[in-house]
């Protein structure tokens, strides 16, 4: 996913967010920091958000069910990768890839899984901690061996 993409995903979905949210069109506006006019626009698709407005959108609704849909789990992962391209050290707890995630290899207490719906990667230790994450493939394999090779020294 490119941050093109991730910007669009956004801006299609961003009345769907604001109604589940039970938000006023005024009150979405003023929540995400951008003008009613704006907000309006963006919802009948007559322009695209802004990076910050997806930002804030990801951030602050990280619990939004529709996002949670459209990324197949957390925004704010997805959002990180697309940001920074790649992640690696990021120790945060997950619950494992029970829903949207495909495990692509699992070796001495790390596991290498794709998600479902972004196609994204990542590498959990056998705690179910994130430890990497990137949307290209070979650099997931990559890290993964790395990680393995490290393990194996210790």
């Amino acid at each position: 996913m490119t941050k093109e993409e991730l910007i669009l995903l956004v801006s299609e979905k961003l009345k769907m967010v604001r109604t589940e949210a039970g938000y006023t069109q005024d009150k979405m506006a003023s929540v995400i920091g951008v003008s009613k006019k704006t907000l309006v626009q963006i919802e009948k698709g007559r322009m695209e958000a802004g990076w910050t407005t997806v930002v804030a959108v990801c951030a602050l609704f990280r619990h939004s069910e529709t996002l949670m849909n459209s990324f197949g789990g957390e925004p704010l992962e997805v959002l990180e990768v697309v940001a920074r391209e790649d992640v690696d050290y990021r120790k945060e707890k997950t619950l494992g890839g029970k829903i949207w995630w495909k495990e692509v290899n699992k070796d001495d207490g790390f596991i290498l899984q794709q998600n479902i719906i972004t196609h994204h990667f990542r590498i959990l230790d056998e705690d179910y901690y994130r430890i990497y994450s990137t949307f290209d493939e070979n650099q997931a394999k990559q890290r993964m061996n790395e990680l393995l090779s490290q393990q194996d020294l210790q």
